[in-house]
């Protein structure tokens, strides 16, 4: 708080220690949130309290997205800022866009972008939407073996992203929007001193994406709300320290159906097994074989146009992770490497479509699709999992308990 409101009811008492208060926190005041949440009495006193007191208003952003909003009835108003999204999120409109959709699931409107706080180290791309340093990189084709320094600070940034897909994980239930997971996705980033990778991305208008149902990856968080029965992906990347940390898992809303639980559980054991097999002298393109033989003995297929990556000062780079048999991945696997895998699973056929917004990739026939991601390094014996849930990670997936 750089500045109180005075508050003149002398029994107000200040939430950090007590004492009467005699300051109220600005923020509480713009949101017209009741004042005993909100007292201090000094400025040392809501500072102490400012991590655990910033939730408040959270919430109440949370709550008042809940009740008498624009798309519930059709509408879509420029002056709230919830427009549909097109051209990579480099533009808004106010009607739904025509499309031959290939599922039940349409978009909805997104709300404005959100703001990183001054003091967060920005990639180069948060304030113009353009990657300047990525794309020209020599580790586009060089895979990086990297030092003990800048490994340390990638186990400390994918931690941080563990975090944050958990407290994400924690918000799944039917009734709550994709935005309002992406608001939490948001805060949870910030608050530990990061910025959330996607944000601006090539325009990309968010802080995570949101893959539901038949969305197989680069879903834009937007204002419908989940359905009992849905599947959702939740894809977390974050900027710390000068690296970047990736990683997704999709979860139950509900009660799902057997097939979906199965098509889930099936990608969760896609990516274990793909785990299982990293270590020094492995070739690249031996992933997909193991990905694609675990899929199809299950009657589904592999994604074929999207991959994992190589990650660390930059968001995406040499190597490419194909998740598919037969692929042409060049080179092997050696100590000190970071890469993503994250297999996308379909249930119906492998192939791909995109809806007008131009990042939210679908099955072609409108049938489901799941992922699971880890950022994994390359030891001298095998893999350490730089995204690992935690002993806190909310218990979410049944055959894990």
């Amino acid at each position: 708080m750089t500045g109180g409101t005075d508050v003149t009811e002398s029994s107000l008492s200040c939430v950090k220690c007590g004492k009467p208060a005699h300051l109220q926190c600005p923020k509480c005041v713009e949101l017209k949130l009741p004042r005993e949440g909100a007292s201090f009495c000094t400025q040392d006193c809501f500072k102490a309290s400012w991590s655990s007191h910033k939730a408040v208003h959270l919430k109440a952003k949370l709550s008042s997205i809940g009740s008498n909003t624009p798309w519930e009835s059709g509408i879509a108003s420029p002056s709230d800022g919830w427009l549909y999204c097109l051209r990579k999120g480099q533009s808004r409109t106010a009607q739904m866009p025509h499309f031959d959709w290939t599922g039940p699931l349409r978009p909805y409107p997104i709300s404005k972008k959100r703001v990183v706080p001054a003091g967060i180290e920005l990639p180069d791309w948060a304030v113009d939407g353009i990657p300047k340093i990525e794309p020209a990189s020599d580790l586009q084709h060089v895979v990086e073996i990297k030092s003990a320094e800048k490994i340390a600070r990638m186990r400390e940034t994918n931690r941080i992203a563990r975090e944050v897909l958990d407290a994400a994980a924690r918000v799944v239930r039917p009734g709550v929007t994709t935005d309002e997971i992406d608001a939490v996705v948001h805060e949870a980033t910030i608050a530990a001193g990061a910025y959330p990778s996607p944000l601006n991305y090539h325009f990309f208008p968010k802080s995570c994406c949101t893959s539901v149902n038949e969305v197989i990856c680069h879903g834009i968080p937007d204002a419908r709300k989940l359905e009992d029965g849905d599947i959702v992906n939740v894809d977390i990347s974050l900027y710390y320290k000068g690296v970047h940390g990736d990683l997704n898992e999709t979860f139950f809303v509900g009660n799902v159906d057997e097939a979906s639980q199965q098509l889930v559980k099936c990608t969760y054991e896609c990516l274990e097994k793909a785990i299982a097999i990293v270590k020094p002298g492995v070739r690249f393109r031996e992933i997909g074989e193991i990905i694609n033989r675990h899929a199809t003995m299950s009657g589904l297929s592999v994604v074929k146009s999207y991959c994992g990556h190589g990650i660390g000062d930059l968001f995406h780079c040499a190597p490419n992770i194909p998740h598919y048999a037969r692929n042409k991945a060049v080179g092997v696997m050696k100590a000190g490497q970071t890469f993503t895998i994250e297999p996308m699973i379909n249930a119906g056929v492998w192939r791909d479509r995109m809806w007008p917004d131009g990042w939210t990739a679908v099955t072609a026939d409108g049938k489901r699709s799941a992922q699971f991601e880890h950022t994994l390094l390359v030891t001298e014996t095998g893999a350490e999992v730089l995204t690992a849930r935690l002993p806190t990670s909310p218990k979410v997936f049944p055959w894990l308990n």
